[in-house]
Parts: structure tokens; sequence; C-alpha cells
């Protein structure tokens, strides 16, 4: 082994062929079955055979021992140590040199993989948001260069700190150089794309497909009439959907995949990954194509860069979702990581009912107790807006309209509902399907921001609760906790996004504010009261769950009936005992018999984060407003 890890020629080729032997059959199983009667597939079968032996020799000697560690650990993503934060490296610190001087806050909040939002280039203008990618091989120019990155990545891993991007797979910039030169006639590209000469085949498909920005990017299809084409644009104009059915864009994208992995990237997020594979009559999303196009890229991946591991973007319902995970023949071969969107939403739904029992309901019956080399990244938001993911089915098996309940969280959270605390504002509204997002800062969203205004001490104290129950349960649930950029110190709206012209057509960069600086330093000094609690409360939340090992993401997470619908409880199963976690979705106090909490395995009545017993003389648990308490 000391041979291996100084990379000598011999070790090196040991090594790889190894890891070859042991995902060729979950590479090529897939690929055959996709590209097998393509006529081109034995010079794909060499050219990408070539691409993997080129990324190994490539790979710096240091990652390639990052690779033998994690080989030797590969439960390292799920350990109870790993909290991610998620940024924007422009409005965080200006550039990547300015990030690398801010590793040391991140680390006082216990980050131990940072998600630097969509950093490679992008088209000019309206991108997106970044996730219109012109060259997946450079940096976007604002940020810095690839040096630059590949240094901020090194100073990242020094401290213990994996550093994930996005690798956007669905489609590319209109300006990419592919795309130029299928705009410019070459039938090689304009294979890489989905093109058609008259509109029949995209009528036909628009009959089942769904519009993902209806307000500003209506329709699935754009028509270009300077060389006279149909394009395939699922998101904006300027995103060209890539044709996955040529074996070619899988080439294409596994070397960007592996290019990016020599770079010092450790965590891939797959985005839009739902939407890869087209199919006359469907929805063209989650296809079976999808999961198999996904195993293989996970296996190309683990032969030439085993310490990278795969986040797959797929916001959608639970029985979607699980498969990215890896269910059925692709058990423990697809994604490490998937967005749990579902407890996302039933976070919000549950605070602005004050009514635990649908989200009791659905991740008690959706989501199984553990998934195979797998875990949930948990989160209370992202860069995204928040949509109402409640079906039909699952709210009527708790009494409710499905529909009625969807309108009511999107007034509620725009703020226009009798009594909402939230302050938020919509996104895409379809009046088709009633289908109507939110925008909004966690903080805003927990009625910080209504309650600073109204300048209410016991609203601002309810908000600061909110923020850090909703944070409890995300570092406790099972999985990797993100925090997204700012909600740490509790930033409010960023209404200044109106007058930005790339930015005024999309509210989501209502909850993209920049890091404000000057409030961490108040916050620090105690000069900011509600700033100060949520940074302190945070890191307290998660120096604490490192230092719970019944919290690794291997270990079952089995939620609990209580019969008290203010209350969403669940417990996390170890060999060594259970950790039972209890959370009050109500400004109310309540209460739980402590037999009951013992009877589910709670055999130290003491909280695990406030390190203060629980339980009265009457045998019961007092559960303030918003308790979160974890019972080892």
């Amino acid at each position: 082994m000391a041979a291996a890890s100084d990379c000598g020629t011999v070790s090196d080729d040991t090594l790889f062929e190894l890891r070859y032997a042991r995902s060729h059959d979950d590479l090529w199983s897939m690929l055959e079955r996709l590209y097998g009667a393509h006529p081109d597939f034995e010079t794909f079968r060499v050219a990408l055979d070539d691409s993997l032996r080129e990324a190994w020799r490539e790979r710096p000697a240091d990652l390639k021992l990052l690779d033998l560690r994690r080989d030797l650990e590969p439960d390292w993503f799920q350990r109870p140590g790993m909290t991610g934060y998620a940024l924007y490296i422009d409005r965080f610190a200006d550039n990547l040199k300015g990030v690398a001087e801010r590793l040391d806050y991140l680390k006082s909040l216990g980050v131990t993989y940072v998600h630097f939002m969509p950093c490679l280039k992008p088209r000019p203008g309206d991108s997106d948001g970044g996730y219109s990618v012109m060259d997946y091989r450079a940096i976007n120019p604002a940020y810095g260069t690839m040096a630059d990155f590949e240094a901020v990545t090194a100073a990242c891993r020094a401290r213990g700190i994996s550093v994930c991007v996005d690798f956007v797979i669905n489609h590319t910039a209109k300006e990419h150089a592919w795309a130029e030169k299928a705009r410019a006639g070459d039938p090689a590209y304009r294979d890489y794309y989905l093109m058609f000469e008259d509109h029949d085949l995209p009528g036909r498909y628009e009959k089942t497909l769904l519009e993902v920005f209806p307000d500003n990017a209506p329709g699935n299809f754009t028509w270009y009439a300077d060389f006279e084409r149909w394009v395939w644009t699922t998101f904006n104009e300027h995103q060209w959907d890539l044709n996955w059915a040529n074996p070619q864009i899988f080439l294409e994208m596994t070397r960007v995949m592996l290019f990016l992995a020599n770079r010092g990237v450790e965590i891939l997020r797959l985005d839009a990954v739902a939407f890869i594979w087209k199919r006359m009559g469907t929805r063209c999303q989650s296809e079976p194509e999808c999961h198999m196009l996904l195993q293989a890229l996970r296996a190309a991946c683990r032969i030439v860069a085993p310490a990278v591991i795969h986040l797959e973007e797929a916001i959608v319902s639970p029985a979607e979702m699980l498969p990215y995970l890896g269910r059925g023949e692709h058990d423990g071969k697809e994604g490490n990581l998937a967005y749990h969107n579902s407890l996302m939403v039933q976070f919000w739904s549950a605070l602005a009912a004050r009514d635990t029992q649908l989200m009791t309901h659905v991740l008690g019956t959706h989501f199984p107790p553990t998934l195979t080399n797998a875990t949930y990244a948990t989160y209370l938001r992202c860069h995204d807006d928040i949509g109402w993911a409640v079906t039909d089915e699952d709210a009527a098996a708790v009494g409710l309209n499905g529909p009625m309940h969807r309108t009511f969280l999107s007034d509620f959270y725009e703020g226009d509902f009798p009594g909402s605390f939230a302050k938020g504002e919509p996104f895409q509204f379809n009046p088709e399907t009633g289908d109507k997002r939110i925008s909004g800062t966690c903080a805003s969203l927990a009625g910080l921001e209504k309650a600073e205004a109204g300048a209410d001490p016991t609203a601002i104290a309810r908000a600061i609760d909110r923020i850090l129950m909703g944070h409890a349960l995300i570092a406790s649930y099972g999985g990797i906790p993100l925090v997204y950029m700012g909600d740490e110190i509790a930033l409010l709206n960023d209404y200044g996004y109106h007058s930005v012209p790339d930015h005024a057509h999309d509210s989501r960069w209502l909850h993209r504010p920049r890091m404000d600086w000057d409030r961490v330093a108040r916050a620090e000094a105690g000069t900011d009261a509600a700033a100060g609690q949520v940074l302190a409360g945070l890191r307290r939340i998660f120096a604490r769950r490192a230092a719970v090992p019944e919290l690794h993401a291997g270990n079952a997470t089995e939620v609990l009936q209580t019969g008290n619908a203010a209350l969403f409880v669940f417990a996390r199963r170890a060999p060594t005992g259970s950790v039972v976690c209890v959370f009050n979705f109500t400004e109310t106090w309540t209460a739980i018999p402590a037999s009951w909490a013992v009877q589910q395995g709670a055999r130290n009545l003491r909280d695990m984060l406030s390190d203060a017993p629980v339980g009265d003389a009457g045998g019961v648990i007092p559960l303030p407003p918003y308790a979160r308490l974890w019972m080892r």
C-alpha cells in the first residue's frame, strides 16, 4: 500500500485495473443496453476506454491518495461530522481568492462540504443563475481562473472541506462551442442536440410535456429562423437540451466529469437529471434510461476518481426521487446524494398549518428507513424556489384538499393569508394547473422580517425559534444538512433584485442576498441579537451533531406516531441505541409522557442540544413553542 501511495507506474496500472474490474459491469451493462445497437458503438467503446485511462494518468497524486482513503472509508459522506454550506462565489466573497480567505469562517460553522453555486463559464447576460454553461472547462472569469479554482479546492481539502460544483448535464448554453457548430450546420454537432426541421414532432411531444418556467419561458421548443430548426429548450431559450441518445454525448460529458474531478471537485451536483432522456407520449422526466445513464456515469467516476460522489438533483415526488439514490437493479450503484425535497416542503407546510399530520404521513409512508451507499441532502431552502410538492392523495389521507392546501401554503408564505408570519414573493404562477411557487430567505419565511418591522420582541423570538428548530431537524433526520449562505446569520429578503435587469424577471433572486460580513461581525460581537442567536445556535447544533454517532446516515430513521398533531417525532435507530428527536411545530406549549419517550428508546431524559434534563415530577416532558429536543 505504501508503494501505491507513491503513485509509481506499476501501482497506478494495478489500481486502475482493479477499479475498472470492480465497476466494469456496472458501466458496460448499462451502455450496451443504451447504445449497443448504435452503428458507432464499437468506436465509442474504444474512445471511452481511452478517455478513462487518460483521465487516470492525469489525476494528481494527492487526489489518488484521497481515492485510496475513500476506498477504505466508503461511508465518509454519511458520518455525522458532515455539514454542508451552499454559496454564490461573487455574493459570498467577490471571487475565488476571497473565498479562500473565508474558509476559517466556514470551519467555525462546522462545515465539511461547500457547494460553490454555478461557477463554470456561463453565457453573457441572463444565464439562469449560471446554469446556462458556455464552457465546462473554464471558470466564470468574474470569479477567477481554473488555477484559482484548483488553489481553493486544495485549501479546502487541507481543512477537511469537500468542494461541490454544479455539473449541468441536461443542456448547454446556446453559445457553447458544440451549439455554435450545430448552428453553423455541422451534422455531427446537430446530433448533439434535439433539432427538428418542422413542428410536427415538437407539437406531438408538447401534448404531454410540462412547462418549467411558464411565466418567462413557456413551451419546450424554440424556433431559430437563421438555421431553420426547432430546438428542444426545456428551461430557457438559451439552454439547448442535449441528445443523450447519441453516445457521443455520454463520452463528452464523461470527459468533462473527470476533468472536474481532477481539478479537486469531490461532489458533483448533476443538475436537472430527470430531464435527460426523451420519450414520446410521456413527460420526458425520470424515464428508465435516466437511471441507466446515471449508473454508468457513477461507474465511470468510481473507476477513475472514487473519492468523488454524485448528488443528483431531482426535485420530484418521493416515489420518483428514490430511484435516483438507486432502487432495484441500480441499488447502491447510482447517486450517493439526492435532495430531500419532501422534508423541506413538509417543514414549511407543518409550520404554516401548525399541524404535522401530513408531514408524519408523507415521511413515514414514502421513505425507507435506510439507503444503500447513499443518503439525503437535507435542507430548509436552496437557491431555487419552494414548490408545494403535496399530492392530492397524500393530502386526502389526512383529510385535506390538495389544491386548497397548496393554495393556502402559497398565500401563507407570500404573506397574504390572515395571521401569516411570513414574507415572500410568488414564482412562476401557472393558471392552468394552479401551481404557484414561493421565493424567500429562511429568516423572512420564518417570520423574522415581519417581526423586526413590527418591533415585536415576542414575534422575533418565535421567528428565531423556528429557524433553529428547522436546522435541528435537518441536522438529525438523516443525511447531510445543507445551510444556504446567510441563513446562519438570518439574512432577510433582498428586494434590490427588482432593479437588476438580468434578475428582475426571476423572484428567486429575492433569496440570494449578498453575504453581509458586517452582520457577521455584529453577530460575533453580540450587537445584533437575532443574527447572534441564530449563528450561535447553528454552531451548537452542528457541533452536537458531530458528537452523536447515532446520527450516522447509515442508521435507520423511524418516524413515530404521537397522537399529538403539534409534534413531529422520529427515532434514529443505531446498534448502540436510539436517539429520539422531538419537534413542536406550534407557538404554544405542549407535552409528551416521559414513559412514552422511554418506550421509544430515550433512556436518558436529557436534551443533547441544551445539555439540560427534561421531564417533570408529573411524568411528562413539557415542550415550549418550537421546541427541538434530542434524547439518547
